[in-house]
């Protein structure tokens, strides 16, 4: 029999794909009834652990005195590393994560030991009792340092194209630049939380708040000396995520199973907000150096460009995250002869770990920083610029790194754009605006998005799913994937429902398990539909084979013919209701449970030369950004916003525009108020939302306009969707540019000033009085 191919799309019938179905936990979590690993029934053994953690950066542990820890009231066990029954490095690809403090302090803040208490408060507390001395070290702290020193968490790498010295000693004009790029907290609503249950023997349950389930529970293995098939992560939801529990969450599961595994009692570990900002990773910030040939025409004709990322003390998943701002420092633009060097540099910081964008948007910055570079030295506007320099037939339509741009949009989206939102009009009205006002400057910019979809590590290309109809016809269905409120669980049960031609309401999407799917890879890199929602439909693909083979059976129709709609199967001019078929098959004895799996076609990197695939396609997209700026303070608003974003066929457009609608604030945060600081010794002193400021409602424009560009994913993705995760939170771009042309106006745009992210308004300030000449 042919195999069944993926079912057609059909608008009239009652399919929920492509229409706004409403987040499957929306209710739930409106009311207050979604449960989350804190809202799980507490069991009665349940107690509570918590770390006591260093006061020092760099150094060695010369001495630790826990006898006051352990006389603290309601104190049931503490452990050190020593105590650990397996691994005690629990690095997510490179080693380097110890579980708790061997000797050698790696940051302010590590975790030295842990404790377990019959209350949560009772923990907490006596995990202040102890008493450590330290031998103190001299600590690594900023970018700078660490390149003085040589010190890298992973080795350098590089690529690149054509002659760039020949280029740079012929070209008509010059220019370059540093550019500083701040890191980011991830101030999930939920924060890291774990509980872990001992089940017979040395087996263990561990419910936690992770986008990578499959890593905690290869990691929780090792620690406990079992093997993987002893340890069910169970995951249904998190309330955020954006990176920050990819690996950053395994610790501490990893602690609560050992005090599990020794008392035989239920452990919960959740930390204090500000603990959780102390000791798990941000965003890496970068430091990016650059220097541009061009001609007077405002045309790119080469590039040379260094990447900097502060790691922190381990690699993590820096390596992924510094090749991802190689990358991504061409943006939309063809730069012409480029040469592009990422180091990976190791401080006595938190690990950095991965972010929204995972690193692509600290270099996708320098591409729009060039840009705005040329538009200042040539005169011309920006956009012009911009449109200019477009990868496209004339430009060309490879990048730095040897990959063919497949899809020619990026011109159609902006020129959409430009229109719509009247860019030539409210550029001239500004320009008289700001020419007779003297105090507040306007800005406008619009900048486009190229970004790449798959993880740049290419074994994580893969996903798997099972699903099981139940013989009143409802279906059950269990993916690799997992929901941090971005809606995955909503579209694969849309997947899933149209596959069938059933309603959304016959289609449940249960937790993700390691024991149902395994070896899952984290939800990441807006990878989510794609690899789960192929696999969701692989599984159905199957199980449609099997029913379409006995209903041409039972109507001598051939299977090939069978259609799946409207609560019913069809061919030849016959029908069943799905439910009556279902009845058929059970008795029938046909399987009615299949398992699918997929793995991203096409994809490769060739490090060695520097070239390759790193990526299935691009998404695109383009935002349209307008502020004002008070000159004599630097603060400013954000006046009004339109976007125009390609999420190819939208599966459910109103998720979609919520994630673009939130993925642009979240990074208009980073780049104008999420202002991470340490202080002279190493200590984070943004450790709580007091000191660290996130985007507020009040932030939003009033004038917010987001519109979908309709136009199919030239490659074979799930219904020729695009993934919509990461993409949006580089369009806050656009946020930061404006800004700088509203400084750019105090010089008539004759410079472009030096802006760091996040331009926070004494930044701001700090510009406008260079520009002057009053710095």
């Amino acid at each position: 029999m042919r195999k069944l191919v993926e079912q057609p799309i059909n608008k009239a019938d009652t399919s929920p794909l492509l229409r706004s179905e409403k987040h499957e936990s929306a209710i739930r979590q409106v009311s207050g009834s979604a449960r989350y690993v804190d809202d799980i029934p507490a069991p009665d053994s349940l107690c509570y652990a918590s770390v006591g953690v260093t006061n020092v950066t760099s150094g060695q542990l010369e001495a630790l005195d826990l006898s006051s820890v352990w006389q603290s009231p309601g104190v049931i066990d503490v452990i050190t590393i020593d105590d650990i029954p397996g691994h005690t490095d629990i690095g997510a690809v490179f080693g380097g994560d110890p579980i708790l403090l061997d000797k050698e302090v790696k940051f302010h803040g590590q975790p030295v030991f842990a404790v377990l208490a019959e209350t949560e408060e009772q923990a907490r507390i006596a995990a202040t009792r102890a008493q450590m001395r330290f031998s103190q070290s001299e600590p690594l702290l900023t970018t700078e340092a660490a390149l003085a020193a040589d010190s890298k968490v992973r080795p350098t790498h590089e690529f690149g194209r054509g002659d760039v010295e020949a280029t740079f000693n012929h070209a008509p004009l010059t220019a370059s630049g540093h550019l500083s790029v701040g890191g980011q907290e991830h101030m999930y609503l939920e924060g890291q939380v774990s509980l872990a249950i001992p089940e017979e023997e040395d087996r263990m349950s561990i419910f936690t708040s992770s986008q990578h389930p499959s890593e905690v529970q290869k990691l929780v293995a090792e620690v406990l000396d079992v093997k993987l098939h002893r340890v069910a992560v169970d995951m249904r939801r998190m309330g955020g995520g954006f990176g920050g529990k990819e690996s950053q969450a395994a610790q501490w599961a990893c602690l609560a199973a050992v005090f599990a595994l020794r008392t035989r009692r239920a452990v919960k570990m959740r930390l204090p907000r500000m603990m959780d900002m102390q000791v798990t990773g941000k965003r890496h910030p970068f430091e990016n150096d650059y220097a541009i040939a061009f001609n007077e025409q405002g045309k790119m004709l080469g590039a040379k460009i260094t990447v900097s990322g502060n790691c922190g003390h381990s690699p993590d998943l820096s390596d992924a995250i510094v090749d991802r701002a190689m990358f991504h420092v061409d943006n939309a633009y063809q730069l012409g002869d480029t040469h592009v060097v990422g180091h990976r540099l190791k401080t006595n910081m938190v690990s950095h770990t991965a972010f929204r964008g995972f690193g692509g948007p600290q270099g996708l910055i320098v591409a729009e920083q060039m840009m705005d570079v040329v538009a200042r030295k040539t005169g011309l506007d920006p956009l012009t610029v911009r449109k200019l320099n477009l990868y496209g037939p004339q430009n060309g339509m490879t990048t730095p790194y040897g990959m063919p741009l497949e899809q020619d949009i990026l011109a159609d989206i902006i020129a959409k754009l430009e229109a719509d939102s009247e860019y030539w009009q409210r550029r001239e009205q500004i320009r008289a605006y700001n020419a007779q006002s003297p105090i507040i400057k306007k800005g406008l910019a619009l900048t486009p998005v190229k970004f790449g979809i798959s993880f740049t590590a290419k074994h994580l290309n893969q996903a798997g799913a099972l699903i099981h109809i139940y013989t009143d016809g409802s279906i059950q269905v269990n993916h690799g994937g997992t929901e941090m409120g971005q809606g995955l669980h909503t579209k694969i049960g849309q997947i899933v429902a149209h596959e069938f031609g059933v309603t959304l309401d016959n289609i449940e999407v249960t937790s993700t398990r390691t024991d149902k799917v395994p070896n899952t890879s984290p939800t990441a890199a807006s990878s989510g539909t794609d690899l789960n929602g192929k696999a969701a439909q692989n599984a159905c693909i199957t199980i449609k084979e099997r029913l379409a083979a006995l209903f041409s059976e039972e109507f001598n129709v051939t299977a090939d013919e069978v259609i799946f709609a409207n609560g019913h199967v069809m061919a030849g001019g016959h029908s069943l209701p799905f439910t009556q078929l279902i009845q058929n098959a059970y008795m029938a004895r046909i399987s009615l449970s299949a398992t699918g799996y997929y793995r991203t076609p096409k994809i490769f990197y060739d490090r060695d030369t520097g070239s390759g695939r790193p990526f299935f396609y691009f998404a695109n997209g383009a935002a349209g950004a307008e502020v004002s700026v008070d000159t004599l303070t630097g603060e400013y608003t954000l006046d009004k916003v339109d976007i125009l974003h390609d999420v190819g066929t939208s599966l459910n457009p109103a998720i979609d525009r919520g994630q673009i609608e939130g993925g642009f604030i979240q990074g208009m945060g980073w780049l104008t108020s999420e202002d991470l600081r340490w202080d002279d010794s190493g200590r984070l002193i943004s450790n709580n939302m007091a000191t660290y400021k996130i985007p507020a409602i009040g932030d939003t424009p009033d004038h917010f306009n987001v519109a979908l560009f309709d136009r199919p994913n030239a490659e074979d993705s799930i219904y020729h969707s695009k993934a919509v995760g990461e993409p949006p939170f580089m369009l806050a771009i656009s946020v930061w540019c404006a800004i700088k042309d509203a400084i750019a106006s105090v010089a008539d745009y004759q410079q472009d000033p030096a802006l760091p992210a996040p331009a926070t308004p004494e930044k701001v300030l700090m510009a406008i009085n260079a520009l002057r000449g009053e710095a």
